[in-house]
């Protein structure tokens, strides 16, 4: 069976940790590639304003182009409503039966599973990769992660990988007080939010 990982999020913008963070599954998992899967509507993020959906889309396009092992996916952008991790699962389930899904996070969000949509179904229909994020230990994920998996029966896998405290949301205030984000994002990314004038207020939000 293909052993295909799945990067999701707003990407708003993509930016180097979640490039770092898929490519250290890739390699230590032995994936065979890795989607980035922009979301359209996620349950958490409802009230706040979010890029337009192409701005989004693009700037995964140009983050991603030089990596054969990594591929857009569109999944979540063309459905309609909010965007539940559980339905996403489901529906590439029925149309890859023979692929094993690899859903990677950071280890805050490993934390809130259980809060979200369906969670018995995520954990059926994919293995779970985490990695350290914010203020957890290593210990901390490694317990979570047992916990999870004796409950739900999941399959979790702990990512030995550097912790970047890089944030969407600070880069998105950065560039609006007019800060260089470069390095943070890949060039291509930093030059197009630079062209369209992203987060500063003077142009597309």
């Amino acid at each position: 069976m293909m052993k295909i990982g799945i990067m999701g999020g707003t990407f708003n913008p993509i930016h180097m940790a979640h490039l770092i963070l898929a490519q250290s599954a890739l390699e230590q998992l032995g994936l065979d590639k890795v989607l980035f899967m922009p979301s359209k509507r996620p349950p958490h993020k409802c009230n706040e304003i979010i890029t337009e959906d192409w701005h989004r889309e693009k700037m995964v396009e140009l983050a991603i182009k030089d990596n054969p092992y990594f591929e857009l996916s569109r999944v979540e952008l063309t459905r309609e409503g909010t965007t539940y991790t559980a339905d996403t699962l489901q529906e590439l389930t029925i149309q890859n039966p023979d692929v094993t899904y690899y859903f990677i996070m950071g280890a805050d969000s490993l934390f809130q599973m259980e809060s979200w949509w369906e969670p018995q179904v995520i954990f059926r229909l994919a293995h779970i990769v985490a990695a350290v994020r914010g203020n957890e230990t290593r210990q901390e994920l490694r317990d979570q992660a047992e916990l999870l998996s004796s409950k739900y029966g999941a399959f979790i896998h702990i990512l030995n990988t550097p912790y970047l405290d890089i944030a969407s949301h600070d880069l998105r205030n950065m560039a609006g007080k007019g800060c260089s984000i470069r390095y943070y994002v890949p060039d291509a990314v930093c030059d197009y939010i630079m062209e369209h004038h992203l987060f500063s207020g003077k142009g597309q939000k």
